[in-house]
């Protein structure tokens, strides 16, 4: 594949050594690594080897990878391996996509405590969508599922959410069956909406308790003393929002809002996310 005209890496060799110098203070050392990696990715820096042909001589040189896992030269191959990883598990059946998302006021505090905030965002939608499938008025099953954490937008905003890729169904609590949920129906998206805020906000309020750091405009909720309006603050009138919808086949989904119906393709990743099956 011919290499293309511009790459991240000529952007950041160019310019990359006064937008560091204009944000001194403000970028991460974790985020100064990934910007030392893309730009020495396949350079002499990393050293490389040298390919020779014993007839002609022809020699051609090599140059090593970064391998970062943010390095859009690196994760092409990574990207496929774990694709069809996930095509390998799926069953015969019918899926489902449901995405969990926190809304603006939890996500800023995210930001600021990404492992511990991330961590409950994993555990709470899962929380809940086995809470829910596992009650018999709904499906009265034991469910599995794959969950992809997304931390930005498509407007490349901090906007942190779990993508789930839903069986349509799942074991019966005796273990002795498959029980299928309806052909264009999962779970009540209204019930999932309440058990995922509550258990979202339950456990922000036990992280408060020495897992979690405020900086900026949440400094005060540093002082365990005012834990209490970190509801108010953190939820809101709003809450956070579920979308859910069928996904006919395995290559495509139909995210539907509560508000606004639309169809996209099933999300696919341009490198090995965070993800957890269930």
């Amino acid at each position: 594949m011919a290499r293309p005209a511009l790459e991240i890496a000529d952007i950041f060799r160019d310019h990359g050594p006064a937008w560091r110098q204009a944000n001194a203070g403000h970028v991460s050392l974790g985020q100064l690594k990934v910007m030392s990696a893309i730009e020495s990715c396949r350079t002499v820096a990393l050293g490389g080897h040298v390919m020779r042909c014993e007839d002609c001589l022809h020699t051609q040189i090599a140059y090593n990878s970064c391998r970062n896992r943010h390095c859009p030269k690196c994760q092409g191959s990574q990207a496929l391996a774990w694709m069809k990883q996930r095509k390998s598990e799926l069953l015969d059946v019918p899926y489902f996509h449901v995405v969990f998302t926190l809304p603006a006021r939890i996500a800023a505090i995210a930001y600021q405590n990404k492992a511990v905030v991330y961590d409950l965002l994993f555990k709470a939608s899962s929380q809940t969508m086995r809470t829910i499938a596992a009650d018999p008025k709904r499906l009265g099953v034991k469910i599995g599922f794959t969950s992809v954490l997304h931390t930005w937008g498509s407007a490349m905003s901090h906007h942190p959410h779990v993508h789930m890729i839903v069986p349509g169904g799942g074991i019966s609590l005796d273990s002795t069956r498959w029980i299928g949920c309806r052909s264009n129906y999962l779970l009540p998206v209204k019930v999932l909406s309440r058990l995922f805020r509550r258990l979202m906000l339950e456990m922000l309020l036990a992280a408060h308790a020495g897992r979690l750091q405020f900086f900026g405009d949440h400094a005060d909720l540093a002082d365990k003393a005012r834990s209490r309006p970190i509801s108010r603050r953190c939820i809101g009138p709003s809450g956070s929002s579920i979308a859910s919808g069928r996904s006919p086949g395995r290559s495509r989904c139909w995210p539907i809002c509560p508000a606004t119906p639309t169809a996209s393709r099933s999300p696919t990743a341009a490198s090995s996310p965070p993800t957890r099956p269930a």
